[in-house]
């Protein structure tokens, strides 16, 4: 699907789950130092960079992304919020060497890093961007968002996640990695944990079918040789009828790790 609709679900998923966002967000900035260099990591359509730039007033923001567009989206917005001389743009893959980032204090990494194809050499990348005392953040996805828990149409929904995630698996994401485990891996020291149980009950605003709307309808284009021909219809069907539904719900979990650089390495 487009560029569009993915700059839609990312925006989306940030306004929809404002709490979930802001509780972190917040979180980075009580944990940061003082006027931090923050690098987004993968940051897609700039929410958590514009987000990141307003939580900590004194901070410049390097947003790293390789596509094109959801950077020029991201300069867009950045403008548009009066932010532009805070947040700056970098064209990379971070499956190549990274670029000379600067000294930076803070490194945010919101469902990115299941796409780069070796967590290992990602995290250690990080250890060595970051300053000692500086802080990695990793915000990861344990299940894709689900909208029709208890509704007559949850198995179709889980059958096109089932499928989805089988798809993922083989394209190679590295979903559930053990971040954690990764961090203490490349040095990083004081790793924690925290998980976040997201649950919008009925009735939704506006914004929350749209996303849902989008969410089901990026899924089942990615299911054309995997769902038969019913099942397809089917969720076409389910995905148009979205709006004025009052059933409508959403529930996923994220979960965040944070590690720092140690001052002092230890022997």
């Amino acid at each position: 699907m487009s560029h569009d609709s993915l700059i839609e679900l990312l925006d989306l998923d940030a306004e929809v789950l404002d709490d979930y966002v802001h509780d972190l967000i917040g979180w980075v900035g009580r944990e940061a130092a003082e006027r931090p260099h923050v690098v987004d990591l993968g940051a897609g359509s700039g929410t958590a960079s514009l987000a990141l730039a307003r939580q900590l007033p004194g901070a410049t923001v390097t947003a790293v992304d390789q596509s094109p567009e959801m950077l020029a989206h991201l300069r867009a917005r950045a403008d548009a919020a009066g932010l532009a001389d805070r947040i700056r743009t970098v064209d990379a893959d971070l499956d190549r060497p990274w670029p000379d980032l600067g000294p930076v204090e803070v490194i945010f990494a919101a469902a990115s890093m299941h796409h780069l194809a070796d967590p290992a050499a990602a995290v250690a990348s990080a250890f060595r961007a970051l300053r000692p005392g500086g802080l990695l953040v990793i915000a990861e996805l344990e299940s894709f968002p689900r909208f029709l828990t208890g509704t007559p149409d949850e198995e179709l929904e889980s059958r096109g996640h089932a499928e989805a995630a089988k798809r993922r698996h083989e394209a190679g994401m590295h979903m559930h990695e053990p971040w954690g485990h990764r961090m203490e891996q490349a040095g990083f020291t004081a790793v924690t944990e925290r998980h976040f149980d997201i649950d919008l009950r009925p009735p939704l605003s506006a914004a929350a079918v749209r996303y849902a709307q989008v969410c089901l309808g990026r899924m089942r284009h990615g299911l054309q040789e995997r769902l038969s021909p019913r099942e397809l219809a089917a969720l076409d069907e389910l995905v148009e009828g979205l709006p004025g539904r009052p059933d409508l719900s959403v529930r996923t979990e994220r979960t965040v790790w944070s590690g720092r650089r140690a001052v002092h390495p230890t022997a």
